[in-house]
């Protein structure tokens, strides 16, 4: 008669179900999506469908509830969408892009303005003789 072990296993069971963990097989989403989609054709039972892929029927009837639940908040609009790699990219070029331009109209500005406040506040103190002695191109002497 098998007795019952007590307490904690010993360790070559550990050992044992730690191999079985550690070489468990990992699905990926694809061969998820096709395991489900073959349930759902109907072509063969369940319980032959998860004989022949090697998996338990509650694995199966979990995976399948999953995918029901992700397509069913997919088509109300409820989940967005991974960026991919290359949107990544492509976005964070363009934020950097886009921070450069913003480091050159503040410089920009803070060169105008320097420029301004040496005039004076009042505008009929500003002389004429002042704006030809300066570079700026005609659209940026009006800001003063």
């Amino acid at each position: 008669m098998r007795q019952k072990p007590t307490g904690r296993p010993s360790s070559s069971e550990q050992i044992i179900r730690d191999i079985k963990r550690k070489t468990r097989k990992q699905y990926s989403a694809e061969e998820k999506i096709r395991i489900v989609l073959d349930g759902l054709r109907g072509e063969d039972s369940i319980a032959e469908l998860c004989r022949r892929e090697g998996i338990a029927q509650s694995l199966y009837y979990k995976w399948s509830r999953d995918f029901m639940e992700v397509g069913k908040k997919r088509l109300a609009g409820d989940i967005v969408r991974q960026a991919n790699t290359s949107e990544v990219t492509e976005l964070r070029r363009e934020a950097r892009d886009l921070k450069e331009v913003v480091a050159e109209q503040t410089l920009e500005l803070r060169l105008l303005k320097k420029a301004c406040s040496g005039m004076g506040t009042n505008s009929n103190e500003r002389s004429s003789d002042w704006w030809s002695d300066r570079t700026f191109p005609p659209s940026k002497r009006s800001i003063c």
